[in-house]
């Protein structure tokens, strides 16, 4: 399994249609094939020191293997998305991971 985990950050913090087009487009995005599963979350109302709560959208992939995650970055899906959609954020951060 290989675990792709993205956090966007908005240009526009707090602007609810770019949260909802940054949403959308990442619904758009799961569509493609190689993507096992998906999660789309917002931060949660969680306050300890250890939690990072400042970013905007998350994005959580799961995918069989490294190989299909390389794909995904090629996908015609993935290209147009980031097409239509980086103009909305300001700082993406990304953490892979397998599992043990």
């Amino acid at each position: 399994m290989f675990i792709h985990h993205v956090y966007f950050w908005l240009k526009n913090e707090g602007n609810e249609d770019d949260k909802a087009k940054l949403i959308e487009g990442l619904k758009k995005l799961s569509k493609a094939e190689t993507i096992k599963k998906f999660y789309i979350g917002l931060p949660a109302a969680t306050n300890r020191d250890v939690i990072e709560r400042s970013y905007s959208v998350s994005w959580l992939l799961f995918f069989d293997n490294p190989a299909d995650q390389d794909s995904y970055q090629n996908d015609p899906i993935h290209l147009k998305f980031v097409e239509e959609c980086s103009m909305l954020w300001k700082k993406v951060v990304v953490y892979d991971s397998i599992d043990v």
